[in-house]
Parts: C-alpha cells; sequence; structure tokens
C-alpha cells in the first residue's frame, strides 16, 4: 500500500488531520487498533474552544455539532461559600466555546470521512511506525492475519498516550516532563438535566467538584477523590449526596439525581514530550501531551496540533514549503506549555492537596484575587477560551 500521510490513531485528533488533509486534495491512509464502537465508547472532553469549532467547520464535520451543540458564554467558580461568575464573552472581546460531546465529535468526523471515501482500517494490529529518520518512511500492520506494509511521505502519530508513535521513538531522541497528582475524579453521567446553565467548578474543604452537561437531558458531575478509591464503594446515592455537600446550598436543592449510566475514576497527571517531530514523525494530541481536565485543555490542545501540522503540510505538497514541518514542534510547545500552565494552575487553585491549612487560606486567597478584578477575571477568561493559533510564518 502506498498513500502521502500515514495516520496513526482514529481518534478525533486523527480523524479530523485526516479529513483537513483530504479535502486538501492529500491522501492518508488512518490505522486504528480497536473497534470503530470501541472507539466511541471513550467519553471525555465536552468543551470546545472556538479554535477547534472553527477547524471542525473547516474539515465540513460540523452540521450536527451546529445544531446540537451549546455556545456557553461564561462559567462560575465557587469557593468560600459564594458562587462568581466569569463571563468569558465580555471578557475575551466575544469569544465563547461550545459544550458539545467529544463522543459526538469523533462520531461525526468518522461519518465525514467515511462519506469521502477516504481509507480508515480499524482493528489492525501490530502497528508499527519505520525508518521514519529516512525520507522513505514506513507503516507495517496486520489486518486480518495478513501483513502488510504502507509506504508513506510522512507519519502522524494520533494514538494517545499510551500508543506506539511516542514509544517508538529512540530513548535518546526525547525528553519528557511529568507531573501526577495525588487524586483522581470520580464521574458520573446520568440522563438527567444539569444543574445549571454552565459549568460551574467548586473548591470546598471536602474536595473540588465539577458540574458540567453534554446536553440538556445529559449531565457531567465530577468529585475529587482518593486515587486508591474502589468504584464499587460508590453507590449512585453515595455519589449524589457527596456531591450535593460540596456545591452552595442553593445549587444542592436544584440538582436532579437519577441512575448513573456510567462512572468511572480518572487520575490526573500533567505530561510533556519534547519535542513532537522525528524525522518524517509527528507527535499528535495526547501521544505528546496530557493536561489534567481542569482547564478543558486536552482534546483542544490536540486540536492546535492539528492546525498546525495540516496547515504546514498543506504548504509542504501544494507550495514545496518543507521548511515549515521543520517549526512544527517549537510552534505546538509553545501553546502546549501556556496550557500546562492554566491546567496546572486551576488543578492546583481548586482541589484539596494535604489538609494543610495555609495551603486552604492562599487558595481562597488567590480565588478571592482572581474574582475581584477586571483584570485577573480576564486572565481566566482568556486561557479559559483558547490561546489564539500561531500561525506557521
Amino acid at each position: 500500500m502506498k498513500t502521502q500521510v500515514a495516520i496513526i490513531g482514529a481518534g478525533p485528533s486523527g480523524l479530523l488531520l485526516g479529513q483537513l488533509l483530504h479535502l486538501q486534495g492529500i491522501d492518508t491512509v488512518i490505522l486504528e487498533a480497536k473497534t470503530p464502537d470501541y472507539v466511541l465508547t471513550r467519553i471525555r472532553a465536552g468543551v470546545l474552544e472556538q479554535g477547534f469549532v472553527d477547524l471542525l467547520r473547516e474539515a465540513k464535520a460540523s452540521e450536527r455539532m451546529d445544531r446540537e451543540g451549546h455556545v456557553h458564554e461564561g462559567f462560575s467558580l465557587s469557593f468560600a461559600g459564594k458562587m462568581e461568575r466569569i463571563d468569558m464573552k465580555s471578557l475575551t472581546g466575544g469569544k465563547t466555546v461550545m459544550v458539545y460531546g467529544q463522543t459526538e465529535v469523533t462520531k461525526d468526523l468518522m461519518e465525514a470521512r467515511g462519506a469521502t471515501g477516504a481509507v480508515s482500517i480499524y482493528e489492525a494490529e501490530n502497528v508499527q511506525p519505520h525508518d521514519f529518520y529516512s525520507d522513505k518512511p514506513r507503516v507495517t500492520f496486520v489486518k486480518d492475519g495478513e501483513a502488510i506494509e504502507l509506504e508513506c511521505d510522512y507519519i502522524a502519530g494520533c494514538d494517545g498516550f499510551h500508543g506506539v508513535s511516542r514509544k517508538s521513538v529512540p530513548k535518546d531522541k526525547i525528553k519528557t516532563f511529568e507531573r501526577v497528582y495525588p487524586f483522581g475524579w470520580l464521574g458520573v453521567l446520568s440522563e438527567t438535566p444539569p444543574v445549571a446553565d454552565e459549568l460551574i467548578y467548586v473548591s470546598h474543604e471536602r474536595g473540588f467538584a465539577l458540574c458540567s452537561m453534554r446536553s440538556p437531558m445529559l449531565s457531567r458531575y465530577y468529585v475529587q477523590c482518593a486515587l486508591d478509591e474502589n468504584l464499587d464503594e460508590w453507590s449512585d446515592e453515595r455519589f449524589w449526596n457527596e456531591l450535593k455537600a460540596r456545591l452552595p446550598a442553593d445549587v444542592a436543592g436544584k440538582l436532579v439525581t437519577g441512575p448513573s449510566i456510567e462512572k468511572s475514576i480518572a487520575p490526573l497527571r500533567s505530561f510533556v514530550a519534547e519535542p513532537m517531530k522525528f524525522g518524517r514523525l509527528f507527535l499528535v494530541g495526547d501521544a505528546a501531551h496530557i493536561v489534567p481536565p481542569t482547564g478543558a485543555k486536552g482534546l483542544n490542545l490536540a486540536s492546535s496540533d492539528v492546525y498546525t501540522l495540516y496547515h504546514a503540510m498543506r504548504k509542504t505538497y501544494h507550495e514545496g514549503r518543507r521548511d515549515l514541518l521543520e517549526k512544527y514542534s517549537d510552534i505546538c510547545l509553545r501553546r502546549i506549555w501556556k496550557a500546562e500552565r492554566f491546567s496546572w494552575w486551576m488543578t492546583s487553585l481548586l482541589h484539596q492537596f494535604n489538609g494543610d491549612a495555609f495551603s486552604r487560606r492562599i487558595q481562597d486567597a488567590e480565588l478571592d484575587y482572581y474574582t475581584s478584578t477586571q483584570a485577573a477575571r480576564m486572565t481566566i477568561a482568556e486561557n479559559y477560551v483558547g490561546l489564539p493559533y500561531e500561525p506557521i510564518e
């Protein structure tokens, strides 16, 4: 087999990159180890920055999002018994975010790619990139018992934190930075109306909580928990009671509870790999970086990687500008580290760490400061809606 760009991974970043390149007449093949149904079971992010929304529109995969997604102009911070709303739209000159689940984004991109006839190979076993430091990279895999070699010009590693792409890089060519947080998020998805029209982030002495949503009748709630918690010990009743205890009384009184349709515990970590380019292999999204979900940046950072690689490849194939691909890693990492900083800051600000009374007072003072002036609110808002994408030239 031959293609121009081999894409490893059929999550949202791989599908988005493939769709954008295909619409520019650039041939791609997507290789995915799992089944389409398995990919669609990954319930993750649901807050999309404007840059991601614009890319989905450019990829001609936004019709359902534009119809069913919910534009949010602000969110609230709850702490010390009060609620403070961050009016993102007014603080950022009109920027907003779109609440639309990652599962739905993935489904829309799958359907858009399917409609074009572009090649996606699911249940590809033993996927392995080769020779990416040469001008003739290739990817080998096994499909239905047959060993196949895919020749290509470039390889995009969009296969996530545990994928093969980053693991294929020689150890002496890559450096990683990591922080693992000493707690997790216990999340519940329920077919109930959200407790509020916008997200509520809660800093409480019992621990962090988040009230989010996927649709008018699909809510997503989280509470901070220990990493060694036994999920079986968390009945729905226990979860709802704990969430109510962390919410302001007036909000807790409006909470509509019901049976959970999904319940899980997610660890929190910050991770960055440098660089993100190795010859003709490019790491994209979670393959190169992870952020704690507090700042709603994981999926959005993947989108900015796609934006940068897509435009560099478009210029390469249409104008012969191979020099632009050399800038990929540096451009991406500048935005990544700023998003890592914001996600770390939000995580440090809102969670309980070790019960230290001094640290708790500092958190309260920080929250009070950042909600008491226009300039401080603007700092939160401009980071939350997403920093601008950096042009490739």
